[in-house]
Formats: C-alpha cells, structure tokens, sequence
C-alpha cells in the first residue's frame, strides 16, 4: 500500500476516460472520478471469504469488504490491478479471477468506476496487515442476515459490489 502522495492514480471523465493523473489523497479529497477493482473469492461450499480493512485504512477502517480490492495504478487496466490486488492483500500469486459485472462511478462507490471479478479458490491466504486486520468464510445466507441486521459494518463499496453481483454470489455451491 503506497501513501497518498506517492500513489498516482488516474482521474477519469464521466466517460471512464483518462484525463489526468494525482495523488490518491487529492483524487479523494476532491471528489475525482478515479478507478478501482472488487474481487470475491468463492469456495467450493458457496462461502465468500470477506476481510475486514485495517484500521490504518483512509476510508471505512474496521469495515467488513470484499475479498480484495483496490486503485488502478495510474496507467493499469481493470484486469492487472485484480491480479496485483490479489497478490498484494491475499499473497496469491498467478491467480486469474473472471471478469463479472461493471459499476458506474457514483457517491456509492466513493465516485470509483468499478470492475468486479471472481475467482474460486479454497484458501489458505497470505493477509497483508497493512490492508487487512482479518477475514473470515461467510455463507451468503449468513451473509445476507448480516448486512440486514448490521449495514454499517460493511464498507459501503461493498454493499453495492453485492447488490450488483449477488447472482455469483450467492449462486450455489460449485460441484
């Protein structure tokens, strides 16, 4: 995880069009359209592994959100920053997640256009603590319970990557 002054994102037009760079803090502190990845890990029993962000986190710290996510790097694509967040928060390393769904950018998304992919994969995992204060397997009726009963414990991101996907999500066990 890069500090706020050393990681250069991309800014985007209402279009998902480049049109400049800045320093992550100044994207979100401006409000900038700017571009992010969600990734969901499903087992073989249907579970989705969730981590929950570190509390050193700039936005949401403590909240319960997707398997992995993250910024594209100032110059990456949808595709190669799941990989990188992949290995940098899980320590997978070759993982390929599938391309899912497309979020436009918006106050729910924290006006990140959002790429959402997901990969099948049984664990264990590799949490980088700077990112991650932990994780967890939830099935998605425990996880649908959950969010219902208890909304602010999930970054907000999160609950709209969910809404969106919740097909894959919750679709049945793989066989």
């Amino acid at each position: 995880m890069a500090d706020d002054l050393s990681e250069l994102l991309d800014v985007v037009d209402a279009a998902d069009r480049v049109i400049g760079t800045a320093p992550r803090g100044e994207v979100h502190r401006r409000g900038l359209f700017h571009r992010a990845v969600h990734i969901l890990i499903k087992r073989a029993d249907g579970d989705l592994f969730l981590q929950k962000r570190s509390a050193a986190k700039d936005t949401h710290p403590l909240k319960w959100d997707s398997s992995a996510s993250g910024h594209l790097d100032a110059g990456e694509s949808y595709p190669a920053a799941a990989v990188r967040e992949l290995e940098e928060e899980l320590g997978l390393v070759g993982a390929r997640p599938a391309f899912l769904d497309r979020i436009e950018a918006s106050p729910a998304t924290d006006n990140e256009f959002v790429e959402v992919y997901g990969l099948h994969h049984e664990g264990p995992f590799r949490l980088h603590p700077g990112e991650i204060s932990g994780g967890r397997w939830v099935a998605p009726e425990e996880l649908s319970a959950w969010i219902e009963r208890d909304p602010d414990a999930f970054a907000p991101g999160f609950r709209t990557v969910l809404q969106c996907v919740r097909y894959w999500a919750v679709s049945s066990p793989m066989r």
